[in-house]
């Protein structure tokens, strides 16, 4: 296929290369043919690293290169070296809804009706972008995410006029250049970018809260949650100028959605700066000379003082389980907890350990709470209220810390145990609420297949599984036990289950199927 990429910025010459790559020729243009000459540069250059780190062979990156033809201007009807017009347009200009229709209608005035458009927008409409060109029908969205080449996965937008036709046909093409590709509805953040508001909105309410501070929450998303990332490090990566504006341009596309209400700490530190590695400095200090991260609480507490578990529930069960496995001291009978120095430990699941306190008449002062996804883990997470005890905190932190886990070497090591304050559901319940909430919301919507969140999510950010996936490793019932509890504990609407979720929880259906349909809503 004859591709036309217009834009060599970072996305232009990075779907530039990934389409050569794939044996596609690829006519590039940009309004700067400066910067056409410097993209070619680039992408011999990741070409020949490509070769180093033997992804592709010689004679394939020398075939690649071959199949790059600059061109003078985005307008010509056809390039110099005699071939037909392009068969595909990608536009990767900047995001700016009145330069992308100027470009395509001047595309339209020159390249035949067969030609298909795409557009790389990542945050407008594609089909506002459409309705500004004479034949709204020949343009989707082709989104890609960066590196193109490395980031295998994109997004197949169909806007409102979009023929039929063109969305499997840029599916075939984006898989058969070895990317997965993903059908989604023309809204706000598509999927990806909509999906990803879910870790990110509840790390920043939790950062509100004073649950606890950025490195906690991402050792806790890291460790306990299996992310790749924690939120604040993406977030510095990415840079929080970005990330801010994703999450505003989302809500305001939902209308104002609770579940993707952004926070107020974004604007005064994008107004100072604090934006991430490309300043220096964000929720992490990157400048040179910066102090380490803070290191890890000690554990340096008494780790034979008793512990009583409170409750008969499943939670309860393999959370005396964890400590005896530990060779801690547990306590059977609830009165010893009273009448005992014993640290009394509460699962919570979507509650608080203050509601516990309260309503089972238990001692403030040595009352914590233990989140039950911690405990499989090689880090467990520990809630104290205002009312804790310092050396109750450090007691129960030792005994948490005492089941051994093997090393590298073999040897017994220490779990570690992070330290947060008392809120519904703690630091790892939140956030995966939010994540599975938001990617059923998306489901709900038919903004995208639910086999398709889930592959996007993987793919686009990392996640060690799909959100409704993961959500299905819970339990649908757990799930839905969880965010009303995180409901009922704080009143906020962003908790409240979606239907998607109480559905397949009173049915017993997977989150992963969205089942049978109506017939007018079939297809």
């Amino acid at each position: 296929m004859r591709i036309r990429i217009v834009g060599a910025g970072v996305m232009g010459r990075g779907i530039a290369q990934w389409a050569a790559a794939a044996g596609h020729t690829v006519e590039l243009a940009d309004a700067r043919p400066e910067s056409v000459e410097e993209a070619v540069s680039f992408i011999g250059q990741m070409l020949e690293r490509a070769v180093a780190k033997q992804r592709i062979t010689r004679a394939e990156a020398v075939a690649a290169a071959a199949r790059l033809l600059p061109l003078d201007t985005p307008l010509l009807p056809a390039a110099p070296d005699g071939g037909d017009a392009p068969e595909l347009v990608v536009e990767a200009v900047r995001e700016d809804l009145a330069t992308k229709v100027e470009l395509l209608r001047g595309l339209e005035e020159v390249l035949p009706e067969k030609t298909v458009f795409a557009t790389n927008t990542s945050s407008l409409s594609v089909t506002e972008i459409a309705a500004g060109l004479r034949d709204p029908s020949r343009l989707a969205g082709l989104h890609f995410f960066n590196p193109v080449p490395l980031m295998k996965i994109a997004e197949v937008v169909p806007g409102a006029a979009t023929r039929p036709g063109i969305p499997p046909a840029l599916v075939d093409l984006v898989r058969g250049c070895g990317h997965q590709a993903v059908v989604v509805a023309d809204t706000p953040g598509f999927l990806v970018n909509h999906a990803g508001r879910g870790l990110i909105t509840e790390a920043l309410a939790l950062l509100e809260e004073s649950v606890s501070d950025p490195v906690g929450i991402d050792r806790i998303a890291r460790d306990v949650l299996g992310l790749r990332m924690g939120p604040f490090e993406l977030t510095d990566l990415t840079g929080l100028d970005v990330t801010s504006a994703v999450i505003d341009t989302i809500w305001r596309g939902f209308r104002h959605s609770e579940r993707l209400r952004p926070s107020y700490l974004t604007p005064g530190r994008v107004s100072a700066g604090l934006l991430g590695r490309k300043t220096g400095r964000g929720f992490y200090d990157y400048a040179p000379g910066a102090g380490a991260v803070r290191p890890e609480d000690p554990v340096d507490g008494d780790a034979g003082r008793p512990m009583l578990v409170v409750g008969d529930g499943p939670r309860a069960v393999e959370l005396r389980g964890a400590l005896a496995e530990g060779g801690a001291t547990v306590l059977r009978e609830p009165a010893d907890a009273v009448s005992s120095r014993a640290v009394v430990l509460v699962p919570t699941w979507g509650t608080t350990v203050a509601a516990a306190v309260h309503g089972l008449g238990l001692p403030a002062d040595r009352t914590l709470g233990v989140d039950p996804l911690s405990l499989a883990t090689g880090r467990r997470v520990l809630a104290m209220t205002p009312a804790s005890a310092p050396d109750t905190v450090r007691d129960a932190a030792a005994v948490l810390a005492r089941p051994a886990v093997p090393g590298a070497d073999g040897a017994p090591t220490v779990r570690a145990v992070s330290i947060v304050g008392d809120t519904p559901g703690s630091v790892a319940q939140r956030l995966l609420a939010s994540i599975v909430s938001v990617a059923a919301s998306i489901a709900e919507r038919s903004i995208a297949e639910p086999s398709d969140i889930d592959l996007a999510v993987t793919a686009g950010l990392g996640y060690p599984t799909g959100p409704l996936a993961w959500g299905d490793r819970i339990g649908a019932g757990a799930m839905l036990e969880l965010q009303r509890a995180l409901l009922d504990a704080t009143g906020d609407p962003r908790y409240r289950p979606t239907r998607w979720l109480v559905e397949r929880a009173q049915l017993g259906l997977p989150l992963t199927e969205r089942g049978a349909v109506p017939p007018h809503s079939a297809g």
